[in-house]
């Protein structure tokens, strides 16, 4: 969503700034076609030759686009663009030398595979149907595109007895490139007959908006517009990882500007420098044999320590940058069920009392790790819930005084636990939905709770000392966010699952700013480096094993 208007003086400075940033390009040119002539928010993508780093950068109102000289280092480039509907007709490479400017004029011409482009959100909004049959799908989006579905041939029965059986076999960190079964069906999930006829319903449904029934699709591809305005002046650099398996899930800014990753499927925590694109992995012990692999959460407590949880190895995992070494804390018996999943472990206030916070998507617990004596205690506020309630505890995140603040991703409550007494209280976001699901968020230096509101298509926030609520709309529609941080101006960060889309808002003044990203990406945690002016934004290309650093220009 662009601003609703820019001052004159305020559009003054953006041509000053525009043409200034011209003056001290790399590479720099124009963008057009022939149905648009000049054409704004055109995304250029410039990758030097045997290199793992791609720069790219957006056309402005005029079709120009430019290329920061400290960007571009001498040497050849291949060019790439994105813009809905478009193709690049030429040319597709440019020569860039040392202290001096190039020049390169691209040309586009009108795409013969529309459907290749669309982001799974503009796949959502091309369908035919009810929201409700529409948002079965964002339980697909974790582990392939809605393209897929799009694309098939298989009628209702072959969906009902053989597709979705298959899909619910498989855990979330799964990808095409690296599928993993699920050991264990976890506790409290819905079963018996209604699984049957939700199956039954979805095979129906799914039928109707592929290609089971006609060779091309029955209904108008929608898209989104392209970005323009304020959204169009940012630079992405984009570092490439080893392996396309390589999931990066969280990414994390140290002090020293170094980016790690956990890696959602395989057993590594990984390290980017972002000054020469050098990645280094370092192994985690695999601690249940034949169970799933993969890394979920990752946070730093105080003394930059990071803490990665082990999700269906069911295991608190700690790392020292300092001397490369891991600690690991095995959840008890009686809790190390089958389904056991740890996915986020939560030190940011260790420091108050030396205890560490994370949950337990196996049967909706939460749990306390004691850092000295290993002693793990366990709360598991939806025990007494009535039959058929679904909850998931998805993500626990401490106060300054280390309660524990938790989210249902089932339902439309955020839950506090009390370090003292243990007691146990839920808060209901208020919202016309029965479900929102809330889902990641933080905790900022107010002790208020900030959350993404997955179904919601909202982000929101909690004042853990007063119980007020207050929430943002994130646009468009199947924005779906995943996570949301708050940077040092007051502004909201978050990043759409569907969409590739990331929103900057205004928290004062509502107003916001979606950037669009330079391919599909699909989006989980979001990082803002606040040590930066303007600030930075990092994310991990969870489905494209790259990690993406998004830099403002205001």
């Amino acid at each position: 969503m662009r601003h609703a208007g820019l001052s004159l003086a305020a559009a003054t400075l953006l041509a000053a700034l525009s043409t200034e940033a011209a003056a001290q390009a790399a590479l720099s040119g124009t963008v057009s076609s022939a149905e648009e002539g000049a054409m704004e928010g055109v995304l250029v993508r410039a990758k030097k030759a045997g290199s793992t780093i791609t720069v790219t950068v957006v056309s402005d109102a005029k079709g120009r686009y430019s290329f920061p000289a400290s960007k571009l280092e001498s040497g050849r480039y291949a060019l790439r663009i994105r813009a809905v509907g478009y193709d690049l007709a030429g040319p597709d490479s440019a020569e860039v030398a040392a202290g001096k400017a190039a020049t390169v004029d691209l040309k586009l011409k009108k795409t013969s595979d529309l459907a290749a482009q669309l982001s799974n959100g503009e796949w959502l909004a091309s369908f035919p149907g009810t929201d409700q049959q529409k948002d079965q799908m964002r339980n697909c989006v974790g582990c392939h595109t809605v393209e897929r579905i799009a694309r098939s041939q298989y009628d209702a029965d072959t969906f009902m007895k053989v597709l979705l059986p298959r899909m619910q076999g498989y855990v979330n960190q799964s990808i095409p490139q690296h599928p993993q079964l699920r050991r264990a069906e976890r506790l409290m999930e819905e079963r018996g007959d209604q699984r049957v006829q939700v199956y039954r319903n979805t095979a129906e449904y799914l039928a109707t908006i592929n290609r089971s029934s006609s060779p091309t699709w029955k209904y108008e591809l929608k898209t989104h517009p392209r970005p323009a305005g304020r959204a169009t002046r940012v630079v992405y650099t984009e570092y490439d990882l080893p392996r396309d398996t390589i999931e990066p899930h969280d990414v994390i800014v140290d002090r020293d500007g170094i980016a790690w990753y956990s890696s959602f499927g395989e057993q590594f925590l990984g390290r980017l420098d972002p000054k020469t694109g050098e990645v280094r992995e370092f192994p985690i012990d695999v601690h249940k044999p034949g169970f799933p692999t993969g890394l979920l959460g990752l946070r730093s407590d105080r003394d930059g320590n990071l803490w990665m949880g082990n999700m269906y190895q069911a295991t608190i995992v700690k790392f020292d940058p300092k001397t490369a070494k891991f600690a690991t804390w095995k959840l008890p018996p009686e809790q190390n069920i089958d389904a056991a999943q740890v996915n986020m472990v939560s030190p940011q206030a260790a420091h108050v009392d030396g205890k560490v916070w994370t949950q337990n998507n196996g049967f909706a617990g939460v749990h306390r790790l004691d850092i000295a004596s290993g002693k793990i205690e366990t709360w598991q506020p939806f025990k007494s819930a009535a039959k058929g309630e679904p909850h998931n505890i998805y993500d626990v995140i401490p106060d300054s005084q280390n309660n524990a603040w938790f989210t249902d991703f089932r339902w439309r409550h955020i839950g506090r636990i009390d370090a003292k007494t243990g007691e146990v209280k839920l808060y209901e976001i208020p919202a016309t939905a029965k479900v929102v699901a809330p889902r990641r968020g933080m905790m900022d230096s107010k002790d208020r709770l900030w959350f993404a509101q997955y179904r919601g298509d909202k982000i929101g926030v909690l004042d853990t000392r007063t119980g007020e609520f207050r929430d943002w709309a994130v646009a468009p529609r199947w924005s779906s966010p995943y996570d949301v941080m708050i940077d040092r101006n007051e502004e909201a960060w978050t990043g759409s699952m569907l969409t590739d889309f990331v929103t900057r808002v205004d928290t004062k003044s509502g107003q916001s700013v979606n950037y669009l990203l330079p391919h599909h990406t699909n989006i989980r945690r979001v990082y803002v480096d606040n040590s930066t002016t303007p600030v930075t934004f990092w994310v991990g290309s969870n489905h494209g094993a790259s990690i993406i650093k998004l830099e403002p220009l205001d």
